[in-house]
């Protein structure tokens, strides 16, 4: 897997869609209950759409029902956390630690799994590679 996190924006443009480029690199949200991974229970592994790195197995989604994939564990080593006080709150970004993208936020004690933990994730931001039939 190709250590992308220095390309340029002009790079990076080229390389996604309008959309993909708004919520990957420029931190935004594709509106609730649009994403085409939000209901999706296909087992596989999701990837970082822009860079291709893994970063969620379809094994820790659960449908938190807020409008966006939720997953309650990252791959270890995949996710980078920064502090976001935009929008008058503190939440927690996370993006990818291969290319520095923008997935979304993780919110913790809301208790929807025992692992305590919810990612809010842009359906946009990932790709789904289902796994191969048993």
């Amino acid at each position: 897997m190709e250590q992308i996190s220095s390309l340029t924006d002009d790079e990076w443009q080229v390389r996604l869609s309008p959309e993909e480029f708004r919520v990957l690199r420029r931190g935004g949200t594709e509106p609730a209950w649009t994403g085409e991974y939000v209901s999706t229970k296909t087992p596989g592994t999701y990837h970082c759409r822009a860079c291709g790195a893994k970063l969620f197995d379809s094994v820790t989604k659960f449908d938190s029902h807020c409008g966006w994939p939720s997953f309650d564990e990252a791959i270890p080593g995949t996710i980078k956390y920064l502090e976001d006080r935009s929008h008058g709150m503190v939440r927690t970004e996370v993006r990818c630690a291969n290319c520095d993208s923008h997935l979304g936020h993780v919110f913790y004690g809301e208790r929807f799994t025992d692992k305590d933990a919810r990612y809010c994730i842009n359906s946009i931001s990932v790709r789904l590679e289902p796994s191969e039939p048993a």
